[in-house]
């Protein structure tokens, strides 16, 4: 809430908290060098909850004007990167995370209701879009970096324990590389090995699935066009793998649009992308036809209930029954919604044990990414295994909104909060009230 001292508002302080969802997550939702800028720009107090973890040291924070403190109650506008615990939700605050709680997430609901009962503002992320309703800010790209360059890591180590030789088994997780630029520079080299070597010829042709064409597949390819890759459209891989095209020294990549996942039910209808969005009840899935061609898939599509599953226990089963070792060997599923997209995605994971292995026939997984079956990385929080660069690239989309939201009048209503418009449209709870846009919540938060 704004104070007014003398006549005079009081500017509101910004507060980054302390992630605490595991051990891993490291980011921060501003940089250092973004806090300056902030702090110079409003001339607001700047306040940064200590945290032994964070990516960036305390004394970058200090260095760039901020204070030090303990615990959040410093903050009127808090930032941070995950959920924050229930317990820790202080009163009459403005939060912005992702709080994940825009599809009714069951998990979550606890937490959405102490923020109403508290009397507190939510700005979730992942609402914050431009007139066109694109989002604005996301850490999309490094989930994709950091899911392909641990699928390539957890097959490598996967073959090698069942005497297949591949240069992947030399692959580091995503965590313990420096940054995106350092893990291209080794898979560079690790490429070099493959063009003037090859790969073990009962894993060729080498085929990569790519479920989705936005950021996060943008930077799933970003890593595997480190490798040598060639691109092969969908509606030519069933006849390409028949035919046994391809090297040995070569990766082939296949990238999948809406119109390749699914097929309108109806006989004659021709597919359309808008009606597929605003009825996807009329379509169904016909991407299990596709699992007999690859030996690893990267699921980076954005999915709902509504939507078809791409990669269905029934889709597993048929292709176990076709023959007792497919090809397909793992799976990134790097949207990671549990019994989604892709159904055999039973649980997250975390960077401690990032993948567990699925049976199609029994139906069963099994912890750990080494021995019998298709193997599933589901870490849920990707870019936190790099922390510093993923939280460079968000902090630069977040910061020039972050004044706007120093500057607000919450005593006065929405409409006339002098928010900025990407703002706006992302706040779920005003003020202790479920905006007009989100009071469809009402219905999960009523037990």
């Amino acid at each position: 809430m704004n104070a007014v001292i003398g006549g005079i508002e009081k500017l509101k302080t910004l507060l980054i908290r302390a992630e605490d969802k595991n051990r891993w997550e490291r980011r921060t939702p501003l940089v250092p060098e973004n806090v300056r800028e902030i702090i110079n720009e409003t001339g607001a107090r700047a306040f940064v909850e200590k945290s032994e973890k964070r990516v960036f040291a305390a004394d970058q924070y200090t260095a760039a004007g901020a204070d030090s403190c303990v615990g959040m109650a410093e903050g009127d506008v808090i930032l941070g990167v995950k959920e924050i615990p229930v317990e820790k939700i202080l009163d009459n605050k403005t939060y912005v995370f992702f709080s994940h709680t825009v599809k009714g997430q069951k998990d979550n609901m606890p937490l959405l209701k102490r923020i109403i009962d508290s009397g507190s503002t939510l700005v979730d992320y992942e609402r914050i879009t431009d007139d066109d309703g694109r989002r604005l800010i996301f850490f999309g790209p490094y989930a994709g970096h950091a899911g392909a360059i641990d699928i390539l890591s957890l097959m490598g180590e996967n073959w090698a324990e069942k005497g297949i030789d591949t240069p992947f088994a030399d692959v580091r997780r995503a965590h313990q590389y420096e940054s995106v630029k350092v893990a291209c520079e080794h898979l560079d080299e690790i490429g070099d090995r493959i063009q003037k070597d090859g790969l073990p010829r009962q894993l060729c042709p080498f085929t990569i699935g790519i479920l989705g064409y936005g950021n996060v597949s943008s930077g799933a390819q970003h890593i595997f066009d480190c490798l040598p890759t060639e691109r092969i459209a969908a509606d030519a891989i069933h006849d390409w793998v028949d035919r046994d095209q391809g090297n040995r020294h070569t990766l082939y990549l296949t990238v999948f649009k809406e119109q390749d996942l699914v097929r309108p039910k109806a006989d004659g209808v021709l597919f359309d992308l808008q009606e597929y969005y605003d009825h996807p009840e009329r379509y169904e899935s016909r991407f299990d036809s596709f699992l007999p061609c690859f030996t690893l898939l990267v699921n980076a599509v954005y999915w709902e209930k509504r939507y078809p599953r791409f990669v269905t226990w029934a889709g597993l089963k048929q292709l176990a029954e076709r023959t007792p070792t497919p090809k397909l060997s793992g799976i990134a599923d790097i949207s990671c919604d549990i019994g989604g997209s892709i159904e055999c995605n039973v649980k997250s994971t975390d960077s401690d044990m990032p993948a567990y292995r699925v049976d199609p026939a029994a139906e069963t997984v099994a912890d750990g990414h080494l021995g019998e079956g298709i193997v599933l990385l589901a870490v849920d929080n990707l870019p936190c295994e790099l922390p510093k660069d993923s939280s460079s690239f968000f902090s630069s989309q977040l910061s020039p909104l972050v004044p706007g939201l120093l500057s607000a009048d919450y005593d006065r209503s929405l409409d006339n909060a002098g928010l900025p418009p990407e703002i706006k449209r992302a706040v779920i709870v005003y003020n202790g009230r479920l905006t007009r846009e989100y009071e469809y919540l009402n219905r999960y938060l009523t037990p």
